[in-house]
């Protein structure tokens, strides 16, 4: 008898342990970060009102509550007909999307408080950083294997690669990104567009002959592992010498020797990214980053993010395949949703149009606190934004940065930091943060 009120108990609790588990998407029974009221609150408030975002800005979209308070999933209208079809298994696109909002929520919040320009200061903070890190980034050749030669290494990452980060959060206000979708020759954007303080564009898209509709300003220019190895064709798209080139894959020898020899006179700098898991992994995803990294705001320009495409297209070019529209479509939403982005399209040309049920900053901030611990993040539930780091390291001597020519959002977060400069840890299941400080601070790691 006393077994059978035992094996009783025992079902009883692990009825009530897996309840737990479903309501708060963790198992608080195993030592995980505790779930408040106040916690579960804000991820509620944050789903509700992304349901309802959707359904007022998503042009058909809805928004449908997963299992817990972070999964939803992104469903298209029954009459939407996919085009785009996987080469491997040759299976159309689908037309629902799981996503995991916490996920992004403390994702998207960590980016804009970090830089990710790769820097020589990063590499020598991370345990045998040379070692484990460097050589990744370089054209494996046998005398470069495990990066052993530091010299070697040096000299050709020393063309790419600052002493310290040359850009910061919050540096520029209003900035826009533009994709290379064929639906920018539907609306003329180029005035709107050259109105931001900072353009982004990406790999060889072409401004000449296309102002009226894609603008004439660029800042920056995000380059894949193809456009870097024309390097001298890029750099040429724009007046010579103006955008800055952010290449967000492996360093080349034929793009050490294009720099040394054409010679570039663009400013070429390596991407250091955050990882978004299994969502889309273009370059129109890793300008986006870059821009949320230092920007107030970002509109976006050219992502076929509306329905009724037939197939992906590119503004100055035929028709290529490879592109998933609908995925991309789903993901791009959620990111306005969550006030990250607004979308600029054929079917969305009001500039000033609103985007409608945002979540406050005070949603986003208790949001944020309350994924963290769901996802076991570095630092979770704490304040002290240090307490996000993985790794903390005292700042090498060297040039201080100057502040001088900053605009006063820009002063004002890096005193917020108290001075520290935080880069995302690349592929990190923790995503932990290396953040190096100043000499005169004195650091306590939280635990």
């Amino acid at each position: 008898m006393n077994l059978l009120k035992f094996l009783l108990a025992a079902c009883l609790a692990s009825g009530l342990a897996a309840i737990l588990i479903y309501i708060t998407g963790v198992d608080t029974l195993h030592g995980s970060y505790h779930l408040s009221e106040e916690d579960l609150e804000a991820l509620h408030s944050l789903q509700s009102g992304f349901r309802k975002c959707v359904s007022a800005n998503g042009l058909g979209l809805q928004a449908a509550s997963g299992r817990d308070y972070c999964e939803v999933t992104m469903k298209f209208p029954g009459e939407t007909v996919p085009k785009w079809k996987d080469p491997k298994t040759g299976e159309l696109e689908g037309l629902s999307y799981e996503l995991n909002l916490c996920e992004a929520v403390a994702t998207w919040e960590q980016v804009r408080n970090s830089t990710t320009v790769l820097t020589k200061e990063y590499i020598d903070a991370l345990p045998n950083g040379w070692e484990d890190y460097a050589w990744r980034r370089i054209n494996k050749g046998v005398l470069l294997n495990q990066c052993e030669n530091r010299t070697l290494c040096m000299e050709k990452l020393s063309l790419v690669l600052p002493e310290r980060p040359p850009l910061f959060p919050r540096q520029y206000s209003r900035c826009a990104v533009i994709g290379n979708s064929g639906d920018l020759l539907k609306t003329k954007f180029g005035d709107e567009i050259d109105s931001y303080e900072a353009v982004f564009r990406e790999n060889g898209a072409p401004i000449q002959n296309y102002t009226e509709f894609v603008g004439t300003k660029s800042t920056f220019r995000l380059l894949n592992r193809g456009s870097a190895k024309a390097l001298d064709k890029v750099a040429e798209l724009y007046e010579r010498g103006k955008e800055v080139l952010i290449v967000k894959t492996t360093i080349h020898d034929i793009m050490n020797k294009m720099i040394r020899e054409v010679p570039i006179l663009n400013k070429v700098y390596l991407m250091l990214g955050a990882s978004f898991g299994s969502a889309a992994k273009g370059t129109g995803l890793k300008a986006l980053e870059f821009a949320l990294s230092i920007c107030d705001t970002v509109d976006m320009y050219g992502f076929t993010v509306d329905p009724g495409y037939k197939e992906w297209t590119r503004y100055f070019s035929e028709s290529r395949q490879g592109h998933t529209p609908l995925q991309g479509r789903a993901y791009y939403q959620m990111m306005e949703c969550l006030g990250l982005i607004k979308i600029h399209s054929p079917m969305r040309a009001d500039p000033d149009r609103v985007v409608k049920w945002l979540p406050s900053r005070s949603t986003i901030i208790a949001a944020r606190i309350a994924s963290e611990k769901l996802l076991r993040r570095v630092g979770a539930g704490s304040t002290n934004l240090l307490a996000t780091c993985s790794i903390i390291k005292k700042q090498q001597k060297g040039n201080d940065v100057d502040m001088s020519n900053l605009r006063k959002a820009a002063v004002e977060h890096r005193k917020y930091v108290k001075g520290t400069t935080m880069y995302p840890l690349e592929h990190n299941p923790g995503h932990g943060q290396l953040c190096t400080v100043p000499n005169k601070l004195i650091v306590r790691k939280l635990n």
